[in-house]
Formats: structure tokens, sequence, C-alpha cells
């Protein structure tokens, strides 16, 4: 299963179960006017209905910026989520990142790599393209000009 051509995607092509797809572009976060994450080894998890999500290894992310976040979630196929808040010279974005410790089988390539929700942090950008926030307050999905939905967390598509 390849996705990472150089066609778009439709969300709607995505599987499910979701998979974990190494990716070599260039990932980058920025906060508070500091690139606080920046990588060409992350892990994209594509999944029905849902914009990518970018997972980048802990060691191409300003962890020292991060801070444990009170709360878990848990998902079905991903296993239990914890969440950091992002504080930069008295700037702190809530639960900006999440991370998968103990990741379920299938997942273990997110095994302690961090996802920034893009609507939480000042910009996101894949390569040279700054993405959209995924619409709602839960999932973390990067859009780009490649990706097609509708999506998942528009209003009127709960349930």
């Amino acid at each position: 299963m390849r996705f990472e051509d150089s066609g778009t995607e439709s969300v709607w092509e995505y599987p499910r179960p979701p998979v974990a797809v190494p990716c070599a572009q260039r990932i980058r976060v920025a906060f508070g006017g500091v690139v606080v994450a920046d990588s060409v080894r992350s892990v994209r998890v594509l999944e029905t209905s849902h914009p990518p999500v970018y997972y980048l290894p802990a060691e191409d992310v300003r962890t020292d910026l991060l801070v444990p976040a009170a709360g878990r979630t848990r998902c079905e196929w991903k296993g239990t989520a914890c969440y950091w808040d992002l504080q930069l010279d008295g700037r702190v974005s809530a639960r900006a990142a999440w991370s998968y410790p103990e990741p379920l089988p299938g997942f273990e390539p997110i095994r302690g790599a961090l996802a920034f929700y893009p609507g939480r942090v000042d910009e996101c950008l894949v390569g040279d393209e700054r993405v959209s926030a995924q619409p709602g307050d839960f999932y973390g999905g990067w859009i780009t000009s490649r990706i097609r939905g509708p999506f998942k967390g528009s209003p009127g598509t709960g349930g």
C-alpha cells in the first residue's frame, strides 16, 4: 500500500483499521517563533475519513519545551495516548501534542513519537506547505493541498 506519491489523496481511500506509514518529507512545527520540531523521519497514520497525522521521533522534537498534561485517551487501534503542554517564554499551548508510549501491535513505529495539533501551534509544514488543522477540537489531522475530504470532525460528521 503506497500513499506517498505525487498525486492527491482522498481520505476515503485510506484504510480502516488505520496504518502507520514511514514518511521522508520534511515536517516542521513552530511555536512562539521557535521551530519546536523538524524531521525527515516521521510516520504518517492514515485512517478512513481523517487527514494524516504525523508522528515525529522525540529526537527531532524540542522535548525540553513539553510538559506532561493531565488526561489520557484510548484509541481502539493505537492504544492509550498521553498529552503534552507546549511552553515557551511564558506562553502555553495546552495539550498541543500527544504520544503513545506503549502503542498496540501494528503501531510500534509511533512508540514515543510526538504528534502535534496544527490548530494549537503557530505553524505546521509538510515540505514548504503550511497545513490547515482538521476541523473540530479532538482530531489532529494535517490538511494540505494534496489531501481531499470531506473530513471527520467537520460540522455534521459526528456519529
